[in-house]
């Protein structure tokens, strides 16, 4: 506050000029009119200090920043006593050595509105005000009283009220600026304090998303010439396990820990922040790209490291995507862009990974931008299509379900892979539309065949997130006049982990109207024995590289017969994907499976040779019988 009220000594230079010039024109007036030269010593004198104070005032304005307050403060009393004081000396010597005149007016006045006029301006400071008011009004009073006369008394009597009301204005002045600065200071913290808390996350002391943008800026104008700035972006692999699991106060936790353990990797002039949810971002200065690959692997390393947190050994991974400026961008924006590609490609390599932006990353972005434009098109257009592939009996050879397989014509690209524009429509959510519009069509063909046979749609994981998911297949299964019992929607484990609590209320929906559920991709990931244990599925379905992939052998044969048998006992039926031989079907048929599917049997085909294959299936079992 001492600052401040200093400061105000100073805020208005142009006021000690005008004073200046006002004192120089009394003290040159009076040293031509009197022709004395004392009073033209006293004048001269008073002209000089009020110059020097001038100047001194303008170039401490521009330089007080650069100097301690005892420094302004002590600077300002020296010219501002020295200039009271030479004020009321002249008045005095005027009072004193010439009879009662009009200079005496002008020198007197001039001494007392001045000293009037500092109680004022210099209220900040009132041991200044208040001895300025003195050293102009005290030589005043002393020859009044040494002269004598009933108007010099009666004037030297007027000055002692008038020093006191005045005393008495300064301080009250005094107390209101005091007053007014404190506020202002409380205000002043109380918004730095707001300010501070606006860009902190609370979960971890680290800036949040506005504060990293705020000290982006700062951090990038301060880059100095030759450095590039690193950015790395985190996002902790299955951090929702770990909420799931035991609960958010010890995922707040792992939070804190996975905080600590970045700022302390990080370099002193880093900036650190939680982006929000289970990311967070570095960036700091570095050399070259090596010297962001080194700390990349010092993060990673230090996130992997076990946590001990109440009891629990919890051991967590990272993906980290890394960009640097200006290699990959030249501004923050293209920066962050390039570390968020960078961690996607991250993820999608397999999570717990490190991936430096390259540009290939942009185009593939392009691409991807430009089949979800096109596919939301397609889909209005009728340009896609369902194929069937057949799921075969392997005890009689019927045919007992149909896959549902979606199939892409584009009327310039040609034919455009599912493992192309699937996983685009999921990350879009057009995924939405396009398996509703894909259970609709299947539902529709599945009316036209036999009862018998029924039809199988895989489910995304978002599908059954999305709201009244339960009920649009429902919907769609009454315009098709399809029965429920002939519905199987196929699920994979990763969906199962996604969403626990939607999953179960959605499976229960839908089991109760009668559509059936199958486990996809069995034995691909670590707990599908809990799920069969917890959910109605019916049918379990043997991944294909136990039958057909590298790996398949004596180990995977046992599997498979393990897998068979657990089905068996429990009532369900094992299909075996991926058969293209007919060593591999009787080889899952005598391990107990009781189903195939794969292209031995037949690949996906349009729905018209799906009604042909059944047909044809019909004709030849007719012959049988008949013979």
């Amino acid at each position: 506050m001492r600052q401040k009220l200093v400061e105000t000594l100073y805020t208005q230079p142009t006021s000690l000029t005008v004073a200046a010039l006002t004192g120089a024109l009394a003290s040159v007036t009076a040293a031509v009119v009197t022709n004395n030269r004392i009073i033209t010593i006293g004048g001269g004198l008073l002209i000089a200090v009020g110059l020097v104070r001038v100047l001194m005032a303008r170039w401490m304005t521009r330089s007080r920043n650069r100097r301690d307050v005892r420094t302004l403060e002590i600077t300002y009393e020296a010219g501002a006593y020295a200039y009271a004081l030479l004020a009321g000396v002249l008045a005095a010597l005027t009072i004193y050595l010439f009879p009662p005149s009009e200079l005496q007016v002008l020198t007197v006045s001039y001494a007392l509105i001045y000293g009037v006029g500092v109680s004022g301006r210099n209220a900040g400071r009132p041991i200044i005000a208040i001895s300025q008011l003195l050293l102009s009004s005290s030589p005043i009073m002393l020859v009044c009283l040494f002269t004598g006369g009933l108007v010099n008394w009666i004037l030297a009597g007027s000055l002692i009220f008038v020093i006191l009301g005045m005393i008495s204005v300064t301080l009250n002045m005094f107390q209101t600026l005091r007053e007014q600065f404190a506020a202002a200071e409380a205000s002043a913290r109380m918004a730095d304090n707001m300010r501070r808390l606006a860009r902190t996350d609370v979960v971890t002391g680290l800036l949040n998303r506005a504060g990293l943008n705020h000290d982006l800026v700062e951090l990038l104008i301060a880059l100095p010439e030759g450095r590039k700035l690193a950015m790395f972006w985190l996002d902790l692999d299955k951090f929702k396990e770990v909420n799931d699991m035991l609960g958010h106060p010890v995922g707040d936790r792992v939070l804190g820990e996975v905080a600590r353990r970045l700022t302390a990797e990080a370099p002193d002039d880093a900036v650190v922040a939680r982006f929000g949810g289970d990311e967070f971002i570095i960036v700091a200065q570095v050399a070259d790209r090596a010297e962001s690959e080194r700390l990349a692997r010092a993060v990673a390393e230090a996130i992997s490291r076990s946590m001990p947190i109440d009891g629990n050994r919890i051991d967590i991974a990272a993906s980290m995507g890394v960009a640097l400026l200006p290699d990959d961008g030249p501004d923050i924006d293209t920066l962050m862009q390039g570390a968020d590609l960078a961690l996607y490609h991250a993820k999608v390599g397999g999570r717990n990974q490190v991936c430096f932006f390259d540009n290939s990353m942009t185009r593939n972005l392009v691409r991807k931008k430009e089949i979800e434009t096109e596919l939301r098109a397609a889909i209005q257009r009728d340009e896609l299509s369902i194929f069937f592939q057949p799921i075969v009996d392997l005890e009689t050879g019927r045919i007992r379900t149909f896959e549902a397989l979606v199939r892409w014509f584009h009327p310039e690209k040609g034919e455009l892979r599912p493992d192309e524009f699937i996983p685009v429509a999921e990350e879009s959510g057009a995924i939405i539309t396009l398996g509703n519009w894909i259970t609709a069509q299947a539902a529709k063909a599945c009316a036209q065949w036999p009862e018998d046979v029924t039809i199988a749609v895989n489910l995304s994981p978002m599908q059954l997130r999305a709201p009244g998911a339960a009920l649009g297949i429902l919907a769609a299964l009454r315009e098709a006049r399809l029965d429920p019992r002939r519905l199987e929607l196929e699920i994979t484990e990763s969906l199962l982990l996604d969403d626990n609590a939607n999953t179960v209320r959605f499976i229960e929906d839908l089991s109760d109207e009668g559509v059936r559920f199958a486990l996809d991709d069995f034995g691909t990931g670590y707990s599908s024995l809990h799920y069969i244990n917890k959910f109605p599925f019916k049918k379990i379905k043997v991944d294909r590289s136990f039958v057909s992939g590298p790996n398949a052998g004596r180990k995977s044969d046992a599997i498979i017969r393990a897998v068979a048998e657990m089905g068996s006992t429990l009532d369900m039926e094992i299909v075996a994907e991926g058969l293209e031989t007919i060593e591999q079907v009787q080889a899952v048929r005598s391990a107990g499976c009781t189903l195939g599917q794969g292209y031995y049997f037949s690949r996906a085909v349009p729905d018209y040779l799906a009604a042909m294959l059944l047909a044809q299936e019909q004709d030849r079992f007719e012959e049988v019988r008949r013979a």
